[in-house]
């Protein structure tokens, strides 16, 4: 009876909390003056923040991220020369560092490493989580200038990167985060500064069991949509989830933020009802997502390695599912041990350009996208000037529309091929091995950061070509999302007529849904019935490798 109200229950507090931190989160962003703010003012700003233009806004951002990227860089490539690192870790090579500084700066955090066993506890706390509440605050700011733009009229200035990053870090971020923490220490979370235990195992052999601060990490790597864990197994290690409590907590934190940015998109641009209409178009691509992974793992029962007994059929599959449509990257089992229909569909969530609820201000700014292709579309199948929020788009618009969608796609495509012939990386053979490669290259285009336990990303092609994804698959959408809401916030806004397509309506929400499936299964079809659906087809009929 539990197991069949699981999913209800979790859908249902979803619906239920989302609305209510989205106004939360409308409020902070688009305040006069918060409390303690002034305080920090004249360090951050110089004085009063002043509005940015889109190319200002972006300036901005991109000097942030490479003073934060080069910061963290040092720290990894050099750990060995700082503070607390009781087991003597050396520094990373070039290349892996590299890959991990991109990672935690593009709120990927791919992983080609175990956590335990390469990084000290200054780089897990100096190093990665405060990159981890940075790269979810640059996600929500970023969703905030697009908000406020869409409902600007000739205007070029939407606001100030720097008060809208501090203000989504510490006055959203942090908060839910500590309370967060609290709860999973509560729940047995390791969180201690003790040096590692030195103990015998089970074949009498000596065993180091490493300690450290990973509550506070576990807790934004999944409110931030981050997902990387403190150890190597991530979520399925007893000390990062060690009660069904602890899962249900760290399994809800990966969405209710990211579907929060729904509504709070939804209050700034004083539209609700289109705010309710895009969070059931993702929450129908949710829902029949994990009936998909359920009904595969009910009916292919064997396939149980790398996965946790502790946990319930339900739990792990919507756990997989709510990780892959949210561009977290956690699990709390291995997604390579999934039937190949359960996998395929993960690959494909993250293919959608991570718009299933997507990550924190992510998600919502990627399914802007997919909404002004949708008007578009529509206007030329109805003869009707597109226009959204009253604004006309433009050859401009779409143009920058279409680079923010493709761009990923050509990441995921052209790495995939090019590791094909490569023969490195994957460990399977036939159309589970080109499995392998399309997660990799789709996690890390996608930003959302898990693996398929197979695939050894930890090489010199691996480090260089997956950052290279994450860049392109992190930047290229913030870049267009950016100058196509500053285009439409520089027109006129005209008034709505019975002439004007209709936003919040279920026929959108349907066209939506449409536009999304035609154009991500044409671009990916081909490529996953070479992999995934055939691997299905394969083992249906009895044929293993």
């Amino acid at each position: 009876m539990v197991e069949l109200l699981y999913f209800p229950f979790f859908v249902g507090l979803l619906i239920l909390v989302s609305p209510f931190v989205g106004y939360y989160m409308a409020f902070v962003l688009n305040a006069k003056v918060l409390p303690f703010e002034r305080l920090f003012q004249k360090f951050l700003y110089s004085g009063e923040p002043t509005s940015q233009t889109p190319k200002q806004y972006l300036n901005s951002l991109f000097v942030f991220h490479l003073l934060g990227g080069g910061i963290l860089f040092l720290i990894l490539k050099y750990q060995n020369f700082l503070p607390m690192n009781s087991l003597g870790f050396k520094g990373m090579d070039f290349d892996l560092a590299l890959n991990t500084t991109i990672s935690f700066i593009t709120n990927t955090n791919w992983q080609a490493y175990s956590g335990e066993s390469q990084l000290s506890n200054f780089s897990q706390m100096v190093g990665l989580t405060p990159q981890n509440f940075l790269s979810a605050g640059v996600g929500i700011s970023i969703l905030t200038f697009v908000s406020r733009a869409i409902v600007s009229s000739s205007t070029t200035k939407f606001g100030n990167f720097w008060q809208d990053l501090f203000r989504s870090t510490f006055y959203i971020l942090f908060p839910i985060s500590f309370f967060v923490a609290i709860l999973l220490v509560g729940q047995g979370v390791v969180q201690s500064f003790q040096e590692p235990i030195h103990t015998l195992g089970f074949d009498g052999q000596p065993l180091t069991i490493p300690l450290g601060p990973a509550a506070s990490q576990i807790a934004i790597k999944q409110i931030g949509t981050n997902g990387g864990g403190f150890f190597g197994v991530n979520s399925a290690h007893p000390f990062e989830n060690p009660t069904p409590v602890s899962n249900f907590i760290q399994m809800f934190s990966i969405l209710f933020l990211p579907a929060s940015c729904v509504f709070l998109y939804g209050k700034i641009t004083n539209s609700f009802r289109h705010a309710w209409v895009i969070f059931f178009v993702m929450l129908a691509f949710f829902i029949l997502g994990f009936l998909g992974v359920f009904y595969s793992e009910w009916n292919h029962s064997g396939f149980w390695e790398g996965k946790e007994f502790r946990f319930s059929l339900t739990e792990s599959t919507l756990w997989l599912s709510s990780t892959t449509a949210a561009s977290n990257g956690s699990v709390n089992s291995m997604h390579d041990s999934y039937s190949p229909l359960a996998g395929g569909i993960a690959i494909f969530q993250m293919m959608l350009g991570e718009i299933i609820f997507g990550g924190v201000g992510t998600g919502m700014y990627g399914m802007f996208l997919f909404l002004i292709l949708t008007v578009f579309l529509s206007g030329l199948m109805t003869g009707r000037t597109p226009e959204y929020f009253g604004k006309k788009i433009g050859s401009y618009e779409i143009q920058w529309t279409l680079f923010g969608i493709l761009a990923p796609t050509v990441c995921i495509l052209a790495g995939t091929t090019i590791t094909i012939f490569l023969e490195s990386g994957y460990s399977a053979k036939g159309p589970h091995a080109l499995s392998q490669i399309l997660y990799a290259y789709s996690s890390a285009a996608g930003n959302n950061g898990s693996a398929f336990a197979g695939f050894s990303a930890d090489t010199i092609w691996g480090n260089l070509s997956l950052g290279l994804s994450m860049l392109v698959g992190r930047f290229s959408v913030i870049y267009a999302v950016v100058l196509v809401a500053g285009s439409l916030g520089g027109k006129i806004t005209t008034k709505s007529s019975e002439g004007n397509f209709q936003l919040d309506t279920m026929l959108f929400g349907f066209l939506v849904f449409s536009v999304i499936l035609v154009v991500c299964g044409l671009s990916f079809f081909p490529v996953l019935a070479l992999g995934p659906i055939l691997e299905h087809i394969m083992i249906e009929n009895g044929i293993f490798f």
